[in-house]
């Protein structure tokens, strides 16, 4: 998206990625679009396939041990979201770098990064053929995930790595199965979370509470279903069931970089901060992030102004520690923990359910919880 909106104002880049093509298009992921993912997909002209196939929801059930409560996007903010996976995200952007003879290095790994403090950074890469090479620019953006190595020279240069560490994990599967309900359901139970969302008509996504601990291999079938009717089936909803054809372990870890930049390198995304997937903020995150960056970058290049770039960090940061709170609060509310005593137990699991009772309960909670699901307004991408 970077290296698309970047496009669009005449600056040129290039995209290296260590994966194949055919891997990044195929690695099925999660991918709940924010209002603001969804604007700016549209209004940069690569929205057509997301307004064809995906589903728009207008909102979400929390279910509190089979009592169901919506939550009104369209009611409380007048927006929406969509569901439409992040693999499809990223296949609709290729082909629209590569339409417009974009630089799309597959198959190329970044060695190292140098001179990042200089006017004349340098990115050392290696091919799949083990070809190795320079790339001098006269920025460097990391987008490389959360293991990044951009990120690493930035820590090792004072900055800092705050983490958080979730007492629970999730089981997820995939499915091939009808939809169980048009809506995502987040379901808690004396027994655990559960959350109940679609890939697409006929593939499911299901997770379920576990302990970090857990391997794949812990959980037959059998139990899986058990779990999933007995935490998320109401009244209303049926879990709808079918052949299993994944099944992983997602740990829950928060991590957040400060500052996001060093000399004229730039981290964006993953490789500056994660969040747990409870709010569904990953992605939209990342999103914003470059809608900070890209306009900085257009200034910087166009107009030798780098004012825009030494502040990316201060713009950027607020967004993502409120996103951090919104992931925080979702997670602890909804996922039951165990604690140091009976008692105990018993006193943060009634204080939890209160606390969600008055969330879903009250039309300040809805709209609160609703306004931070779909997301924030976007930085402008208007170069300045």
């Amino acid at each position: 998206m970077l290296s698309h909106l970047l496009h669009l104002e005449g600056v040129e880049s290039v995209v290296i990625e260590k994966q194949s093509r055919e891997e990044v298009e195929s690695t099925v992921r999660a991918g709940i679009l924010e209002q603001g993912t969804i604007d700016l997909l549209r209004k940069t002209g690569v929205g057509e396939r997301l307004d064809r196939e995906a589903e728009i929801d207008e909102g979400i059930s929390i279910s509190i041990a089979g009592e169901s409560h919506r939550i009104d996007f369209a009611k409380y903010t007048g927006k929406q979201v969509a569901v439409y996976p992040q693999h499809e995200v990223l296949i609709d952007l290729i082909a629209k770098r590569l339409s417009d003879d974009g630089e799309l290095w597959f198959d190329t790994e970044v060695v190292s990064i140098a001179d990042h403090e200089s006017d004349n950074p340098k990115v050392h890469y290696r091919t799949a053929d083990g070809t190795e090479g320079v790339l001098s620019a006269d920025f460097v953006v990391g987008a490389d995930g959360s293991k990044s190595l951009a990120r690493k020279l930035i820590t090792d240069d004072g900055g800092l790595r705050m983490k958080h560490e979730y007492p629970f994990a999730w089981f997820g599967i995939m499915v091939n199965a009808p939809q169980t309900a048009p809506e995502l359901i987040y379901a808690t139970h004396p027994e655990g979370f559960a959350l109940i969302s679609t890939r697409s008509e006929n593939v499911q996504r299901y997770y379920l509470q576990c302990n970090p601990d857990d391997t794949p291999d812990m959980w037959s079938d059998d139990r899986i279903w058990e779990q999933l009717h007995l935490r998320a089936d109401s009244d209303t909803v049926t879990v709808s069931e079918g052949e299993i054809t994944d099944k992983a372990v997602l740990r829950f870890r928060s991590a957040v970089t400060d500052p996001m930049q060093r000399g004229r390198l730039f981290i964006a995304g993953d490789a500056a901060h994660t969040v747990p997937p409870t709010g569904a903020k990953g992605l939209n995150l990342a999103m914003a992030d470059v809608c900070a960056l890209a306009p900085s970058l257009v200034r910087a290049v166009k107009k030798s102004d780098t004012s825009l770039l030494d502040t990316y960090s201060e713009r950027a940061l607020p967004r993502v520690w409120k996103t951090q709170h919104f992931s925080y609060w979702m997670s602890s509310m909804l996922h039951s923990v165990p604690a140091e005593n009976e008692m105990s137990t018993l006193f943060q699991t009634n204080r939890r359910l209160a606390e969600l009772s008055t969330v879903v309960t009250s039309d300040a909670g809805r709209q609160l919880l609703a306004q931070q699901y779909v997301g924030w307004d976007f930085p402008s991408i208007e170069a300045l």
